[in-house]
């Protein structure tokens, strides 16, 4: 990954974490600036991984199938690709545009079919339910660790005395 793409990659996280924890800061306005900052931190680590990984997740399910016939190495991404994943984390702040975001990341996600679909010697319809599964399958896991993690953490600041 060049180091434009990985500078891309960790500011769409940057971004997409931003727009998960504003609403959390602007509801809770107690929270404390250190603790805003470590949520960021930990969120556009998170994000940028999942962004990062998605190529990758798609060619091994695509790699999976019995059908595919490895033609190439793992697909990454490239610039042209990472910059509507910005845009669409950009636009992520919920109530500014949801469905704009979904279709921004339907596109990115488009872009990789054709990049899979080489390396892993699938067809393209092949490829682009791989790179749905796959972005799918991440999303959930983010999501379902982010709720663990928000339920944990609610309950361990009802217990604190006070």
């Amino acid at each position: 990954m060049s180091p434009l793409v990985l500078t891309l990659v960790v500011l769409a996280g940057l971004s997409e974490a931003a727009g998960r924890i504003l609403p959390l800061v602007a509801r809770r306005r107690t929270v404390s600036p250190p603790v805003v900052a470590g949520l960021l931190l930990t969120g556009t680590a998170v994000e940028s991984a999942v962004i990062a990984l998605w190529p990758l997740t798609a060619w091994t399910l695509a790699e999976m199938l019995p059908h595919a016939t490895e033609t190439a190495a793992a697909p990454g991404w490239t610039a042209a690709q990472v910059a509507p994943m910005l845009l669409g984390a950009v636009i992520a702040f919920p109530l500014l545009g949801p469905l704009l975001h979904l279709m921004l990341l339907t596109g990115a996600g488009a872009g990789l079919v054709g990049p899979v679909a080489a390396a892993s010697g699938v067809g393209g319809w092949v490829a682009a339910g791989c790179v749905a599964v796959a972005g799918v399958g991440l999303a959930a896991a983010v999501e379902a660790v982010r709720r663990l993690v928000g339920r944990i953490g609610t309950n361990a600041t009802r217990e604190l005395p006070a």
